[in-house]
């Protein structure tokens, strides 16, 4: 029998995204075998974690200060503001040095299957953020999924009454893909996105 306390460590990381019971076994028993080295540093990172880390007020960002760094960086573009769906989102765009501008995070999409709707969403804070401070672009970096554009279409609707321009992030053919294994969607929106050279 597994005893009580290592039950409920493997059932917490079960629940962890993309996890499931035998990964959390896995886990635990990695954990388990050198608690010092593998357990201790852990529990004191999530600790830290738990008493530092916030949400950012302005943006939805995570970070140790209020406004978070990107917010309170005075190099950054006030004039363009980019709406991602979750954090990871921006740490993804900031990985490349292109994007300079602030960001807002809405908290995940419209989806109703999972119950998200809009007033679950981050949308009223963009809404009076942008009342307070007007941008000049609105960057709408969500997925190419269904209900990412579902989200881009009713933020259009929206934000149509600021008069700043909207785009959205371009779509289709990556970097290094061959044609021969992309999927139709992909060429589809290639195609319909190209431009002239």
């Amino acid at each position: 029998m597994i005893a009580k306390e290592l039950q409920t460590l493997i059932h917490l990381l079960g629940k962890l995204p993309g996890m499931g019971p035998r990964s959390g076994r896995k886990v635990a028993l990695h954990l388990m075998k050198a608690p010092e080295k593998h357990m201790r540093p852990l529990t004191q990172a999530l600790d830290t974690a738990l008493e530092k880390v916030a949400i950012c007020k302005v943006c939805g960002n995570l970070d140790t200060c209020q406004p978070c760094t990107i917010c309170d960086d005075a190099k950054r573009d006030t004039t363009c503001l980019c709406v991602v769906a979750e954090v990871a989102d921006i740490w993804a765009l900031e990985r490349s040095p292109i994007f300079r501008g602030k960001y807002h995070v809405l908290g995940g999409v419209l989806s109703a299957l999972d119950g998200m709707t809009p007033d679950k969403l981050n949308i009223s804070t963009l809404l009076d953020r942008l009342h307070q401070d007007p941008v000049e672009e609105v960057v709408l970096a969500l997925s190419a999924t269904v209900e990412g554009q579902t989200t881009v279409h009713y933020l259009m609707e929206h934000l149509a009454r600021f008069g700043c321009r909207v785009s959205t992030l371009a779509h289709g053919v990556p970097m290094g893909g061959e044609l021969d294994y992309l999927d139709e969607g992909t060429l589809s929106t290639a195609l319909q996105g190209r431009k002239v050279l």
